[in-house]
């Protein structure tokens, strides 16, 4: 059975759909703790019950990114805030190799602003 999370990687093109489904999979392997749940229409991770990330595309690019929950905690050039007051994100360009240490170090950024 197909979650809602499932259905929303479906509708992105190619190659939105391989980055997404990329960068779900880094989310998902990256701690035991860290679980996928659907919030706000979108795919959220949440580790230990809190909300710590998202994934969204970019309204104007179209690019995929990796939303961080507490992002202006956190000090990285790879994260931007534009009009953001809580959080950050990370773009990502589809046609690219991603970026997995960066993420991988982001990623336990915003971990251990949760501990």
């Amino acid at each position: 059975m197909l979650k809602e999370a499932d259905y929303f990687f479906d509708t992105w093109e190619e190659p939105g759909r391989s980055c997404l489904q990329a960068l779900r999979q880094l989310i998902l392997q990256f701690d035991k703790d860290v679980a996928e749940v659907w919030r706000y229409s979108m795919p959220f991770y949440i580790f230990r019950g809190k909300r710590f990330c998202y994934l969204w595309a970019d309204k104007k690019t179209g690019w995929p990114y990796l939303g961080i929950v507490d992002g202006k905690l956190i000090e990285h050039p790879a994260l931007i805030a534009e009009k953001r007051s809580r959080m950050k994100i990370m773009l990502m360009d589809p046609e690219e190799d991603l970026p997995v240490d960066t993420i991988n170090m982001i990623l336990k950024s915003a971990i251990s602003v949760l501990k």
